[in-house]
């Protein structure tokens, strides 16, 4: 009992082991603030790579893709069994997409994707991040006449509504431009026939072979400029592609500092899409496409180049059909399996039903598909934890100072229990614990500092944002409204622990050297 009377008082007493109680609270806090943080964005992140990846994905390098992935999903289903909640066939493909805005020709690289309309949200989330009530129940692929994000005023008007005044005040502008053509040519005609007839009135009958050639071209140009388009864009669409919000949007701020999408390109717009067919040596295609939705899945990786067509046109397009049976290939298959079942135990079973050397392919879980980015998250929250320790290691050497400076001035106080009995393992049993008790009370107070921090976080970020004029945490870059954070009991344990074993094994060596002392030399020391 009178070990711990005696931790208590030194710990009372002490002043100076408030520097290391400060410091080691410090270090405990600031590693639950990080962890949670870094845990938040890291599970955000894989949330939204995995609303659009599946859990397996089995596919080809080859151009030509799949040939029979019905054969293959047959298979699929036996090895699997019950285990399959879902399968869907996938073309994916580099492609270019151009556009028009304001008298200037845009062009972008994208990521192509045919997908299955009625197969492809069973493996995935993709409907939920879609911008249509419609669409998110069941795309169709489908201009609707309105209703897309009616919250984002700068989208406002799209669909129909937006492209049928467009379409006709297309028609104005090249109705007066073949007007405008057609005055020309009527000009140049009469300025050749008048050049004619002044020839014939110098040579007599004699046209001039310039202005008769001059003519010819002249004609064959204003008549090739006036044919006209069957296609009317104010009633019909072309095949739908669904765009990710960055290829259509830039994120930016209002005036008063608000975070808006300023959108270049609305449901109802075309565009054009350049692709490799399947031939070998590939050969470019072009084909005009009509936005119906944009997909938003706040990540810019995949916003910022997916685009998502109609399988069957895609596979039409590139000569992916077989003439004979009329299979369409696919350059991959995607797998939903049931909650609860192990990734990794499924690809190995598809792995041994689908050897690569045989079937040429290769079968990869959703984290293998998305490796380097989620290793190199892994490492950043792995080196952080590193650093942020070491603050607790200095607070250690702290507490080891401190230490050995109250063993020097509590030398004939440990002379005087000696003298009374105490052994030597009673007197190391006093320091080290102090050194447990000034660890405990640092990680508890760092604990409690820290929750109080992440539950308060974004208040907090307004309050520095306010003193410092600059922005925390900017949503135009994380696309995130708020800070996420998720906070795991374990990582509350375990940084505490950690804490307080570094407290503990600071104080080793001062307790050994007072247990060491002899009474009669701790008593004479001045």
């Amino acid at each position: 009992m009178y070990k711990f009377l005696l931790c208590m008082r030194y710990l009372k007493t002490r002043w100076i082991a408030l520097a290391s109680i400060v410091s080691v609270t410090l270090g405990v806090a600031t590693l639950i603030v990080v962890n949670s943080v870094m845990d938040g964005f890291t599970t955000t992140m894989q949330d939204r790579m995995h609303g659009i990846l599946s859990d397996i994905v089995l596919e080809t390098r080859s151009q030509t893709g799949i040939t029979q992935p019905q054969g293959y999903e047959e298979r699929i289903r036996a090895r699997l069994g019950d285990r399959v909640a879902g399968v869907t066939t996938v073309v994916t493909l580099p492609a270019m997409m151009t556009f028009q805005r304001n008298g200037n020709s845009h062009t972008q690289q994208i990521n192509l994707i045919g997908i299955d309309q009625n197969t492809f949200a069973s493996v995935s989330d993709f409907s939920k991040y879609l911008l249509h009530p419609e669409n998110k129940k069941q795309l169709d692929f489908l201009l609707k006449n309105n209703g897309y994000a009616v919250e984002r005023e700068r989208m406002q008007p799209s669909g129909w509504e937006y492209r049928a005044p467009m379409a006709r005040y297309q028609k104005v502008v090249q109705q007066r431009l073949r007007n405008a053509q057609e005055l020309e040519q009527e000009r140049f005609e009469q300025l050749q026939q008048k050049i004619q007839e002044e020839a014939q009135a110098a040579d007599g009958s004699q046209a001039d072979p310039v202005a008769a050639l001059m003519a010819g071209p002249g004609i064959q140009i204003a008549n090739n400029a006036q044919q006209i388009s069957q296609f009317d864009s104010e009633k019909e669409q072309r095949t739908g592609i669904v765009l990710g919000i960055n290829l259509g949007s830039i994120r930016g701020r209002e005036p008063d500092g608000t975070v808006q999408d300023f959108f270049f390109l609305r449901p109802g717009d075309d565009v054009q899409v350049t692709f490799p067919n399947a031939g070998t040596p590939p050969r470019g295609i072009d084909e005009q496409f009509t936005i119906v939705d944009f997909y938003e899945s706040k990540m810019s990786e995949y916003d910022s180049t997916f685009a998502f067509v109609p399988l069957e046109k895609l596979q039409h397009s590139r000569g992916m059909i077989d003439p004979q049976t009329g299979a369409g290939a696919v350059t991959s298959i995607q797998i939903k399996l049931k909650p609860g079942i192990d990734l990794n135990e499924a690809r190995d079973a598809l792995r041994d039903e689908f050897p690569p050397t045989h079937d040429f392919v290769e079968v990869r879980t959703w984290r293998e598909t998305q490796g380097p980015l989620l290793a190199a998250v892994q490492l950043e929250t792995t080196i952080l934890n590193i650093l942020l320790f070491m603050i607790i290691a200095v607070a250690g050497f702290g507490i080891l100072a401190t230490f050995f400076m109250i063993v020097v001035e509590k030398t004939r106080d440990i002379g005087i229990l000696k003298a009374l009995g105490a052994t030597g393992m009673g007197i190391a049993t006093i320091f080290l614990g102090y050194g447990v008790l000034l660890g405990t009370v640092g990680s508890g107070v760092g604990v409690v500092c820290g929750l109080l921090f992440v539950w308060k976080i974004n208040d907090i970020a307004r309050v520095i944002e306010w003193i410092t004029g600059r922005e925390v945490f900017d949503p135009t870059v994380y696309y995130f409204d708020t800070i996420p954070t998720i906070i795991h009991p374990y990582m509350l344990v375990w940084v505490s622990l950690g804490a307080i074993l570094i407290a503990v094994l600071a104080s080793v060596l001062p307790s050994i050297r007072a247990a060491r002392m002899h009474p009669v030399e701790a008593l004479r020391y001045e």
